[in-house]
């Protein structure tokens, strides 16, 4: 099979989502393509993945329709992966393949940003956006077409911020007139809203899963069945998602589906996760079987997050269908993973219900402030991931100057300064568990 789809990111939700979308395509005879992974940052798994020969396990699991469901895939859509810090020139001549016409990306919410301080002679350039622009220049003075990109960073408008930085790297390197025109005419950066919920590598379960197998897979991915893809645009004649049975929805708009999946499913997760995680816990249904958290989280759905929404009947089944996929049975949602890279999350996927609710309501919402609490002490600790200068300004910093940090936030939060000193207080003072039960009343 040709090489025709470039892939940003090598982690455990694309391999969930995207790759065995493709190799369903492929499996049917829809489509005959393979996917080539490039690392977006400096340490990854292409070693492991170019090890196996970009072949892996995915274990989808949970119930449908009343039914239990345990399949496994042998996923063989990836050809091979990239690593551009280590080879920056094969990573260039996949632009020059003419068979190329897809790029799927998922960076994490940090990943679609401009800094503003590379070279185009870096090789590669710090950011996915300027490592983007500059496969693409090389596309375009190769003379050939431009590409469907699919992001699917979990941000508001995904491929328009992502264009946007494109757009501002190509005016920082002072590139051509004729090359933003092609930017903008030869390319498609379509909006996209992505949902499965993926819990990756299953060291709890290697195993009994190995032995299911019968061979060792480094790679082996564990999700949950549910699946959807919403992609602004309709190009099922270019990949055909669709005839393949996936769940995917072309469309105008994907404002509507996407605000109400992550303010409830991702929101609910990042509003819980933090706070969880410090009162012990490590899964999330772990979260949905203790009874205080649980109640947490049923009152951050259905009394803070829903009700901004407009607390419409198909909001309310979301957030009930949402409470099951939590309580699958077969998803050890790592709590820790979930936690990764949470102050751009927290901004993405909680802070625009915190301030609808406040707008509407004159006083804060109370679990959601516990949150930003909770993320305050989490990083606090020495299980927080993100970037190092996040991590060591939010270690060190006071309250007041974390909320104040517009560079965080996109905007000054001062206006919660007490009611988020008041939680942490509690947490410090009294207890995750005392603390949890002040704000649940």
């Amino acid at each position: 099979m040709k090489e025709r789809i470039i892939q940003f990111g090598e982690g455990g939700f694309l391999r969930s989502f995207a790759d065995v979308f493709v190799h369903k395509m492929n499996e049917q005879g829809l489509y005959d393509g393979k996917v080539v992974v490039v690392q977006p940052i400096a340490k990854g798994l292409i070693p492991v993945l170019n090890e196996q020969k970009g072949v892996y396990h995915q274990f989808l699991r949970g119930i449908e329709d009343g039914e239990v469901i345990n399949d496994c895939i042998k996923v063989t859509s990836i050809s091979r992966g990239v690593d551009p810090y280590t080879d920056f020139a094969e990573y260039l001549k996949l632009a020059h393949n003419p068979d190329m016409h897809v790029i799927i990306s998922n960076t994490t919410e940090a990943g679609i940003e401009y800094l503003g301080t590379e070279s185009i002679n870096d090789a590669p350039p710090k950011s996915f956006p300027a490592k983007l622009t500059v496969l693409l220049y090389e596309r375009f003075k190769a003379g050939l077409p431009g590409f469907i990109i699919l992001s699917c960073e979990l941000i508001d408008n995904n491929g328009k911020e992502l264009l946007d930085c494109v757009l501002k790297y190509a005016k920082l390197w002072e590139l051509s007139d004729e090359f933003v025109e092609w930017i903008k005419k030869e390319n498609h950066f379509c909006n996209t809203l992505v949902d499965r919920i993926c819990t990756g590598y299953p060291k709890d379960e290697v195993a009994e899963l190995t032995e299911r197998l019968g061979e060792e897979d480094k790679l082996m991915n564990t999700a949950e069945i549910f699946h959807l893809w919403v992609i602004e645009g309709d190009f099922e004649k270019e990949f055909p998602l669709q005839a393949a049975g996936i769940n995917v929805i072309w469309t105008k708009d994907v404002k509507p589906y996407k605000k109400r999946k992550v303010r409830i499913l991702n929101g609910g997760h990042t509003s819980m996760v933090l706070a969880a995680r410090l009162y012990g816990l490590s899964t999330v249904k772990e979260c949905l079987d203790d009874k205080i958290v649980g109640a947490f989280l049923n009152k951050t759905l259905f009394e803070e997050i829903i009700p901004t929404l407009g607390n419409t009947e198909e909001d309310i089944q979301f957030g009930k269908a949402v409470l099951e996929r939590f309580a699958n049975p077969f998803v050890k949602h790592q709590l820790l993973s979930i936690a990764l890279n949470s102050v751009s999350k927290f901004k993405a996927r909680v802070l625009p219900t915190i301030l609808e609710y406040y707008e509407a309501k004159g006083e804060l919402p109370k679990c959601m402030t516990f949150s930003l609490a909770a993320l305050i002490a989490f990083y606090r600790t020495d299980e927080a991931n993100d970037g190092e200068d996040i991590m060591a300004f939010m270690k060190d910093a006071s309250v007041a100057d974390i909320l104040k940090k517009e560079q965080y936030w996109g905007r000054d939060l001062s206006f919660m300064q007490s009611e988020v000193e008041k939680y942490l207080e509690m947490m410090n003072t009294q207890g995750m568990e005392k603390a949890f039960l002040e704000v649940l009343g």
